[in-house]
């Protein structure tokens, strides 16, 4: 029997129809290959999956394939994004047998979860110098029965290796101070690592394929705040121009792809993901908050019309992802022919089609992605056209396409909420609120924050749980949080503070800091394990360690950690953070492009924060004034009326007068009446010094 039909979960539900007797990743599955002392396959992977759909069609829909793996194996499917944890530990066991990895993941385990042998896409027939599904699977029975001691010596083997997975990127605890090491130094390597990456020619890291990189291009913006390195701010902005100009970028709906198959941004992998709009988001809006660059805001607004549209439940949670595939085709929904926009635009295909670099012969296999080569100003200028006519010009033809592809089969949505990734959107939505003002943005992301308050708590009100979908009886959460929930639902929390100053958000932060450290914190090693201390089905407790496609929560927490000192006043919190980062210290100048959420931190730890407290009648007018502002080395807090617990406003009350006071330790300065001379207070000296000139005329 199909078990997924009991399922939430979208990729799960896929499979439900499989002649596979799947099962999902529950203690029934093991208790059943215990009993007949059979093997479990366990296969992973995500509902955007392009090769996870191709091996289901292939494979898993076979009648005498399934019947193969129902005769021989208990079989489990799992959705890496419901849980992470156990994919980290089969797909470390992967790369250890075969130096790569990769979805779907397909973990061949000892009846007590230890992992023998681990592949990933296999074909129907032999091919790409692989065997055939069928005949891996016969040759992992033939060993399992035949071979029992070689399985569990290859299990003992791959399950060491993988609890020690994370040693090689650690220095020793600390036994001195660990503010040692943790300077300007530090900071430059990192800088001078990530600059040989730079890609000069199209912008981002490296080559293809080619991912955009938000964590290491915010690294770059705040290092250039903190510095003046002007090459670091340039690299940011010529990157995000070429990915908003490539086919990376929805040109029609907004919204940006997970990656770019080659370098020049032109060919994206279709999909669309939750986090990677909400890492872009939020650095677009850092940096239109500094530099106030018109291409940014509008990206921002066009992103954020695609989350609102596509990725918005009624409830004001975000959706996981969009498939890349439609009517079974990778890109379908996205792309066009030459003929396809003739028909639509009449006279003014050619135009279009000029500026968007659509071509009769496509940009790829046939069709074309639309994408623009040059700045519209630059295609005005060469028509001799006023840049505002070519632009409304653009923008009526883009109006007709966008409601013709409308029309079109749309890719497949996964509707599950994911707690670490919706506080991420949270984020972005806070900080897009700084940057631009629109309260609809303000109001996306209380309304986030409160649902994942609400629909994510646990019922005995101890701790949360990591995915919640929306079903016929009310909804359904599960699977305990893991750390990187909670490491950005604490983010958000203070991102929300910051448009809102309503303590309820920095207490709900504060309270579920102290769960963390509670539940995930280990005192020796001085880390967080990513699963709390109550998960006890899996057969290794791991640390993560390395930003990924998402920053990793140890990297998030430290960062955390120095944020809530500052504004809680508690110094050992300060103290957690800088033994966390002197322990990766030396991983994150030989391999920066893995640790930029920990760069960031350490820009935190090198550049203690300001302390702004704000005070008065008009508090919140005065804080929101600053805080538009980029500011990566501020913390603001506003109260119009006395609020008690905060040691940065206990005894600044001010009744008659808005006041900001600014301090560095605790040790605050003669407060301040004008906004703008306060800012000129938070602005780092070399910028200071420049007459007062707007950031974005600084390049």
């Amino acid at each position: 029997m199909n078990k997924l039909q009991f399922e939430t979960s979208p990729y799960l539900l896929q499979h439900a129809h499989n002649p596979v007797h799947w099962y999902a990743w529950k203690p029934e599955a093991f208790e059943r290959a215990r009993a007949e002392g059979k093997p479990v396959l366990v296969s992973i992977g995500y509902s955007t999956c392009h090769w996870c759909h191709v091996m289901e069609r292939e494979s898993f829909e076979d009648p005498a394939v399934a019947g193969f793996m129902n005769k021989h194996f208990i079989n489990i499917k799992v959705d890496r994004e419901e849980r992470p944890d156990v994919d980290q530990i089969y797909m470390d066991a992967c790369q250890a047998i075969n130096g790569s990895g990769g979805w779907p993941l397909n973990c061949f385990l000892l009846p007590d979860g230890r992992p023998f042998f681990a592949g990933t896409y296999y074909p129907p027939r032999p091919a790409f110098n692989r065997p055939s599904w069928i005949q891996l699977l016969q040759k992992i029975v033939e060993v399992f029965s035949g071979e029992p001691a070689l399985a569990v010596q290859q299990a003992e083997r791959l399950t060491a290796a993988i609890s020690g997975s994370e040693g090689a990127l650690l220095a020793p605890p600390v036994q001195h101070s660990p503010e040692d090491g943790l300077h300007q130094v530090l900071l430059y390597n990192i800088f001078h690592g990530l600059e040989k990456t730079f890609d000069k020619t199209a912008g981002g890291f490296g080559g293809a394929p080619k991912f955009p990189g938000a964590m290491a291009l915010s690294f770059l913006l705040e290092y250039h705040f903190l510095t003046g390195n002007r090459q670091a701010l340039e690299h940011v902005v010529f990157s995000l121009k070429k990915m908003i100009q490539g086919g990376i970028y929805d040109q029609l709906g907004g919204g940006f792809a997970r990656y770019a198959t080659d370098s020049a941004w032109l060919v994206p992998h279709f999909e669309k993901m939750l986090y990677d709009n909400a890492l872009l988001i939020g650095l677009l809006s850092d940096l239109y908050r500094y530099t106030k660059d018109p291409f940014c805001a509008e990206t921002i607004v066009e992103t954020l019309a695609f989350v609102q549209r596509e990725m918005t439940g009624p409830e004001g949670g975000f959706y996981a992802a969009l498939d890349a595939d439609s009517e079974g085709q990778e890109g379908k929904f996205y792309v066009w022919t030459r003929d396809e926009l003739q028909e639509a635009l009449g006279a003014e295909s050619d135009f279009f089609c000029d500026y968007y670099a659509a071509t009769e012969e496509g940009n790829w296999e046939g069709v074309n992605i639309l994408w623009r080569p040059r700045l519209l100003s630059e295609y005005a200028e060469a028509l001799g056209l006023p840049a505002d006519t070519v632009y409304q010009r653009l923008q009526a033809a883009r109006q007709i396409l966008f409601t013709r592809r409308a029309k079109r089969v749309r890719p497949g949505l996964d509707t599950k909420f994911l707690l670490d990734w919706n506080a991420m959107m949270c984020s972005a939505y806070a900080r897009a609120f700084l940057a631009l003002g629109d309260p609809r943005y303000r109001d996306a992301a209380e309304r986030n924050i409160n649902f994942l308050l609400d629909r994510f708590q646990k019922p005995d009100g101890n701790g949360l749980y990591h995915t919640y979908s929306a079903t016929s009886d009310g909804g359904r959460a599960q699977y305990d949080a893991f750390l990187d929930d909670y490491a950005n639902l604490i983010e958000a929390l203070l991102e929300v503070y910051s448009i809102t100053f309503n303590p309820f958000y920095l207490k709900q932060a504060n309270a579920f800091l102290k769960y963390v450290l509670q539940n995930f914190y280990d005192n020796e090693a001085k880390l967080f394990y990513f699963t709390s201390a109550a998960h006890s089905d899996l057969v290794v407790r791991k640390k993560e360690l390395i930003d990924n496609a998402t920053p990793s929560g140890n990297g998030t927490m430290a960062l955390n950690l120095l944020r809530l000192s500052t504004l809680f006043g508690e110094m050992e919190h300060r103290q957690i953070a800088l033994e966390m980062l002197a322990r990766v210290k030396d991983s994150m100048e030989r391999y920066p492009g893995s640790f930029t959420k920990w760069a960031c931190a350490a820009c935190r730890a090198v550049h203690p924060s300001f302390e702004v407290a704000v005070t008065g009648p008009e508090a919140g007018v005065f804080a929101a004034r600053i805080l538009q502002n980029y500011l990566p080395n501020a913390e603001v807090m506003a109260a119009e009326k006395p609020v008690s617990g905060f040691r940065l406003l206990e005894g600044r009350e001010s009744r008659e007068k808005t006041l900001i006071y600014i301090c560095r330790h605790f040790s605050c300065r003669m407060p301040e009446e004008q906004v703008e001379s306060a800012l000129r207070q938070l602005l780092p000296s070399w910028l200071a010094a420049i007459d007062d000139a707007p950031p974005g005329q600084i390049i």
